[in-house]
């Protein structure tokens, strides 16, 4: 590929005065440089609005935009949009706004948009951005020297990030996170392009059907795919569109790009999560880029139910992660004296299709990790029949195993068929056995320091007890933990170093956990994880400590409940019930594939770890 330029950057305050003046000031700026001056006048450019809040620990509202006239668009924000729009009113009222305007000899309006798009992908992960103001997303498909786009766009974040680190702080840091990960701004591949296509004219003539009906439940839609198909990116990017859209017009017409005037009219939209790491994730999400005139909620599922009204239905429910919904009645899942118009019934799902005209679920049924998450074969064929298939959706691809053809297979043979085949050589993947779980523990701290490409992490089986904060630990131990022999680790949530991490880095500002999820807390390289804190995750190098519950018997891996201490897994249904064997294979399946670029893997049961030492040579 040819060089790529570097861009031209200009910064300017954002006020009517500097937008009257803003070629001049240009031209002047680069009197020297031509070039430089006529890219930012007269070519395309790319800007990024921004009004800061504090000075120790700065804080952003933040807009991004592309134009064909830098000076005209900046005075139409100025100008009209703050007459439709509170957030562009209050842009205009700040004495803090700036704004950076971005040329680069080869934009053309695809390259624009894409820039516009990566940069709100970027800027909506960033902690000291507080809110994005955007209505759109505009990424593109091929275009002429479309192959520039990212190391461009790296060279535009890395000449920006030198003005102003807080708002635009290291790529790698940034890619590292969940929330840029489950950002709406992610660009989607051509199935997901497809599918979000098929997912949204069904939402929409199944809200034009029921206008004027009134039906017990609503139309559901699943979407089904394996770990890491991209089920979650999908999610997040239709949840940005539908909240921007307008009840009538979206029931009459297909989905159109979000940039218009403020409505009363807002389709009312849920996103409901059961899993307490991604809740998190998607509640961050809303905190930047909706407003208090989107009609949301983001909540758990028990939350949704015992507060929505069966007679007042919601437009649209999206429930992420659905096969952790309950299927029978819990603790948490019964019915509240206080509201005893509220009832519910015995299974999440239906009760959510009683409150919701449509529901968009995305499930994955080798996913599914507790008891009373289980549906029945004849319980979920029945529900995919009333579902129809022409309103089920299906995901394919392989999105976040870096991995060739064959690591993937081998991968997926091990947890399908519990079968144990010579680990394939692979330049983008690694997969390794490490003798003891102290040699894992180093190799994933070593990793976990190049931030480059992610956070690493180590994971096990559910088989050491664990209280999760109910009861104190063995007398002989200070946490909950993870061990074997004298190596331990302590579980996931046990350590709790927030006070002393902050008090070490106060220097640079107070570290605030509140939104990260777990594997993103710096002191979790320290903690063990579990299913129930990575799954739905990617992490760059996991490392899997297999339990005693895993085994290894001619020939074949199995997975022993006897072993288990999760007795969300092993306890019976109705008293008779055991779902255990599939629980813990999935439990296997969910940890053994959090791995970007690799897997680390330490067995406890001698006859497993022999047999995985003997496919690695």
């Amino acid at each position: 590929m040819k060089s790529i330029k570097s861009p031209v950057i200009y910064k300017t305050k954002y006020d009517i005065d500097s937008a009257n003046q803003l070629d001049d000031n240009i031209r002047e700026y680069f009197k020297n440089d031509e070039k430089y001056r006529t890219l930012l006048t007269e070519y395309p450019t790319v800007y990024v609005i921004n009004d800061q809040n504090g000075v120790k620990n700065p804080s952003y509202t933040v807009y991004v935009g592309e134009t064909n006239d830098i000076q005209r668009r900046t005075l139409q924000h100025l100008d009209s949009d703050p007459k439709d729009r509170e957030d562009f009113f209050g842009l205009k009222q700040s004495k803090n706004a700036e704004m950076y305007v971005i040329g680069q000899e080869h934009f053309n309006k695809s390259m624009t948009l894409d820039v516009e798009n990566r940069l709100m992908q970027y800027l909506s992960s960033v902690p000291a951005v507080k809110h994005l103001n955007n209505r759109r997303h505009n990424d593109q498909n091929k275009y002429y020297d479309s192959e520039e786009f990212e190391p461009l766009f790296r060279k535009i974040w890395k000449k920006i990030g030198k003005k102003n680190h807080d708002l635009f702080p290291a790529q790698e840091i940034l890619e590292s996170s969940a929330l840029f990960k489950a950002s709406p701004f992610n660009k989607l591949t051509s199935e997901q392009l497809k599918a979000k296509s098929e997912i949204i004219e069904k939402i929409r003539l199944a809200l034009s059907k029921q206008k004027n009906k009134k039906q017990e439940n609503g139309q559901l839609i699943l979407v089904e795919g394996d770990a890491g198909s991209g089920k979650t990116v999908l999610m997040s990017n239709i949840f940005y569109d539908l909240v921007h859209e307008d009840e009538i017009s979206f029931q009459e017409t297909q989905i159109k790009t979000p940039y218009q005037k403020e409505s009363s009219n807002r389709l009312s939209v849920a996103m409901l999560v059961n899993q307490n790491e991604q809740l998190k994730v998607y509640k961050d999400i809303s905190q930047k880029i909706f407003d208090k005139n989107d009609n949301i909620e983001v909540e758990k599922p028990v939350t949704f139910i015992k507060n929505t009204n069966p007679n007042k239905k919601i437009d649209i429910a999206l429930i992420d992660e659905a096969h952790l919904l309950l299927t029978q009645r819990s603790q948490s899942y019964s019915n509240d004296k206080r509201h005893p118009e509220i009832q519910v019934g015995t299974n999440m799902l239906k009760d959510i299709l009683k409150r919701a005209k449509v529901v968009m679920a995305v499930f994955d049924p080798k996913q599914v990790l507790s008891t009373t998450s289980v549906w029945d074969s004849e319980d979920f064929k029945e529900l995919e029949e009333q579902t129809g298939q022409n309103n089920i959706i299906y995901l394919h691809n392989q999105m976040r195993i870096d991995a060739s053809q064959a690591t993937i297979d081998w991968i997926h043979k091990l947890i399908d068929k519990g079968e144990i085949g010579k680990i394939p050589k692979d330049d983008r993947y690694e997969i390794k056995i490490f003798r003891s779980p102290a040699e894992m523990q180093k190799a994933i701290e070593e990793k976990n320091k190049k931030h480059d490409r992610g956070i690493s992490r180590m994971v096990a089986t559910f088989d050491w007890d664990y209280s999760g904060g109910k009861t104190k630990p063995p007398k002989e131990q200070k946490y909950w933990e993870v061990r074997e022999g004298d190596w331990n680790m302590p579980w996931n949530y046990e350590i709790n170093e927030r006070d002393k991490f902050e008090k070490k880095h106060r220097k640079h500002g107070p570290v605030k956990y509140s939104n990260q999820s777990w594997a993103e807390k710096d002191y979790t390289i320290n903690e063990i994880g579990s299913t129930y804190t990575v799954q739905g995750f990617d992490l760059n190098y996991v490392g899997v400590e297999l339990g005693p519950s895993v085994k290894y018997r001619n020939g074949q891996i199995i997975h022993d409940p006897d072993k288990s201490a999760n007795p969300k897994a092993t306890q019976k249904r109705d008293s008779t019930k055991s779902y255990a064997d599939m629980l813990l294979k999935n439990e296997f399946n969910v940890l053994m594939t959090r791995g970007v670029h690799g897997l680390y893997i330490h067995a406890v049961d001698p006859e497993l770890q022999k047999a995985l030492e003997e496919a690695e040579k």
